[in-house]
């Protein structure tokens, strides 16, 4: 076993150790899912950040700087964009909707401002689409595993679902809010350190810089290079405004203020890092060039470039990024069955207890069945395009629309939803996933769901029946 692997369990065994022992302290439900409401803008700051740091905004990240150059800094600067949305105009205004009426997913939000037909159909879809983007994660921990030891990807994906399966079971939200502010300072050292090292390597910035420019024409825009680029608002900004996983952090938070300054300050570190996964993934175009996955580009540098102890903890910090993202997924997935499908279809009258041990047992399964996915799905920006497609055309219209005006119904949502999926799917497979031009299927299918409410709103006030 060689030094990168035996530090890497080392550290997994430590992240397991520390979940279940604050894992004790969670009792109730209201633990479970919210943290009791008491998350500090420090803790909100590190659960928020750690997952958005994940699949994509690493390895995925890095490989688009590999494969198109410096415009890969969108994929994760749309994120940055959308959580400052989130900080000030989103998320103070449903955490106060959720305090006032004991909210606890956004599933309770949908039921409460449309009704249990719109939280159904909403938390089936994100079961499809979160078990997607829970497989992108796992993809990308296989991939580091394979460039650390050789690991087949079948037993990289299998080991990080073990990990993080483990300690989010232990304590839902709580124990990820603690788990989290260590893989966050684990992942700020990691590349804190392996950035300058592996860039004084290859000869500093202006020799990868001039190795890109000759490898691809475009690499050096910063608008728009290969298939990367600004058209990625239309597919991520909407996505992080609304993320179920997201808002139910911030449904933890101590009070609204909390919200704007644990979140907002996320977002500016989420534009400030954008620039960080693509100019290492740079930096291994110049290093290891024709690498046959370019996904690979990140645990490559940090192997081949970096001395093995420090190689060792950027691969933490990767580690740290994917885990602490794949628990957040976990939490919507198990929050989501067991609050908005279980307690509210199955069994309303269950117990707080029962509700607990259903949410345990969710997050099990949707571990077993994200490992199953990852195992089939080849790449992981593939995987993360399908959640956050589907989470979108699906979401977005109805939980906006929903804080800002009272007129839209029952009627209103499910036109959105149903136009959202419908043209999504029609222009994707109609366009090969291309849309036309800026307009990408996504974003063709969060216009149709914002028409499809604005023109049922209007029928309704003018008297003409709509099916509910």
């Amino acid at each position: 076993m060689n030094v990168h692997l035996t530090l890497l369990l080392a550290y997994s065994v430590c992240l397991v150790l520390l979940g279940a022992w604050i894992g004790r302290l969670v009792k109730t439900s209201d633990r479970f899912f919210v943290a009791g409401r008491r998350l500090s803008p420090l803790l909100l700051f590190a659960t928020v950040l750690a997952a958005n740091i994940g699949a994509g905004s690493t390895v995925g990240a890095a490989g688009l700087g590999y494969r198109d150059g410096v415009s890969a800094w969108w994929w994760v600067g749309c994120a940055g964009i959308g959580t400052l949305i989130l900080a000030f105009f989103v998320g103070p205004r449903i955490w106060s909707i959720a305090a006032k009426h004991d909210l606890r997913t956004v599933g309770d939000y949908l039921d409460l401002r449309y009704g249990p037909s719109v939280r159904g159909i909403v938390a089936s879809l994100l079961w499809i689409g979160t078990l997607a983007i829970l497989a992108g994660q796992l993809i990308a921990l296989a991939w580091v595993l394979e460039v650390v030891a050789g690991i087949p990807k079948v037993w990289g994906c299998l080991i990080g679902g073990l990990v993080m399966t483990t300690y989010f079971t232990a304590g839902g939200l709580l124990t990820s809010a603690w788990v989290n502010l260590v893989q966050l300072v684990v992942l700020v050292l990691g590349f804190a350190i392996a950035v300058p090292i592996a860039l004084s390597s290859v000869g500093g910035l202006d020799a990868v810089f001039e190795a890109s420019a000759n490898a691809r024409a475009d690499s050096l825009n910063f608008w728009r290079g290969g298939s990367s680029g600004w058209t990625y608002l239309g597919l991520l900004v909407p996505a992080f405004i609304i993320s179920p996983g997201l808002i139910q952090k911030v449904y933890g938070a101590r009070n609204a203020n909390t919200v704007r300054w644990g979140i907002g300050a996320t977002g500016v570190v989420l534009l400030v890092f954008a620039a960080v996964p693509p100019l290492l993934g740079m930096i291994a175009n110049v290093s290891s060039p024709g690498l046959d996955n370019h996904e690979l580009a990140l645990p490559t540098v940090l192997v081949n470039e970096l001395p093995v102890i420090l190689g060792s903890l950027g691969l933490a910090a990767i580690f740290s990024a994917e885990v602490s993202s794949a628990d957040a997924i976990l939490f919507m997935l198990s929050t989501s069955l067991s609050q908005d499908l279980y307690r509210r279809f199955v069994n309303p009258t269950a117990s707080d207890a029962l509700v607990l041990k259903v949410s345990r047992y969710a997050a099990v399964g949707g571990g077993v069945l994200g490992v199953s996915l990852a195992i089939l799905l080849p790449s992981v920006i593939g995987a993360l395009g399908i959640f956050y497609s589907l989470l979108g055309v699906s979401l977005f219209v109805p939980v906006v629309a929903g804080i800002y005006t009272r007129r839209g119904g029952v009627p209103e949502a499910l036109a959105a939803i149903a136009a959202g999926v419908v043209v999504l799917l029609a222009v994707h497979f109609g366009t090969e996933g291309a849309g036309f031009g800026v307009w990408s299927p996504t974003l063709i299918g969060i216009v149709a769901a914002a028409v499809s409410f604005c023109l049922v709103l209007v029928m309704r006030r003018k008297g003409i029946p709509a099916q509910s």
